[in-house]
């Protein structure tokens, strides 16, 4: 699934090419994730005036309203004069006059969303609910602490939850905890402060390093200019169950929580 490192690079790929865009129409395909919520004739003739990302969220801002792009569990955009005719698992084109915007997805877990504003009910539906942006001013230290103090949870699951900070996802979480220190299955409330600030600043690192490596393509992710990414190649400790670890030597562990892997050296993650 893409995951915040990946949506951000996704962005970076096409943003500065689509701002200014005169939409000229819009190609719907099979039903996605949700309905797109407005006529698609409600679209043209609009600008798109920017493109932010919130959490795992592209929001394309238009003369009047947004679209919500959310790219699922196998979604990417391409961004391009002269694409192809649409495929079988082609299922959004945005027309422009710069060029088409275009939503892959085999799997259609993604979606598209037009809201009338940002505080409409259908953007705070899906944007309300998302934790501190780890990548920007608004990551506090402090928020971070108390929001771990006040949960029981496992760290690992908590990180994934998204209700904190958002974009820690399966990959990068095991290996923010393992540069942390910190094993996945430790009660979140239990981590002390000079842990928590190891914590706090392996976030940043770890979520910076994947953005500049163009995030991770463990199936088939690639940005809006169709390259894929790179970060998983440099892992310490996901998807490397029985190797070596990178600074002890000692074999790395997997367990499950939630139905997810997480991967942790048992000697440089002991509490």
């Amino acid at each position: 699934m893409p995951e915040l490192p990946e949506v951000e690079v996704t962005r970076r790929s096409f943003a500065e090419a689509i701002a200014g865009a005169r939409i000229e129409a819009v190609v719907l395909g099979k039903p996605l994730r949700w309905p797109l919520g407005c006529d698609p004739d409600l679209l043209v003739g609009q600008q798109v005036m920017g493109l932010r990302r919130r959490g795992k969220y592209l929001l394309a801002d238009i003369s009047n309203g947004l679209l919500l792009l959310h790219l699922g569990m196998s979604g990417s955009l391409r961004f391009s004069h002269g694409l192809p005719s649409a495929g079988s698992h082609d299922h959004f084109d945005l027309v422009t006059n710069l060029g088409v915007l275009r939503l892959h997805d085999p799997r259609r877990f993604g979606a598209v969303v037009y809201a009338p504003s940002e505080q409409s009910p259908v953007a705070v539906k899906l944007l309300g609910g998302l934790g501190m942006e780890p990548l920007s001013d608004a990551f506090s230290l402090s928020a971070f602490q108390v929001g771990l103090k006040q949960s029981r949870m496992p760290i690992k699951q908590l990180l994934l939850a998204g209700r904190l900070v958002v974009g820690v996802g399966n990959i990068y979480a095991s290996e923010v905890l393992f540069l942390a220190g910190i094993r996945p299955t430790t009660v979140s409330s239990r981590i002390g402060a000079e842990r928590v600030r190891r914590l706090f600043d392996a976030i940043r690192v770890v979520l910076a390093r994947a953005v500049e490596m163009g995030g991770s393509t463990l199936r088939d992710f690639s940005n809006a200019d169709g390259m894929a990414g790179h970060f998983q190649t440099t892992a310490n400790v996901y998807g490397r169950d029985g190797a070596p670890c990178t600074v002890c030597g000692t074999a790395i562990k997997t367990i499950r929580q939630g139905q997810r892997s997480s991967y942790f050296c048992p000697r440089c993650q002991r509490a």
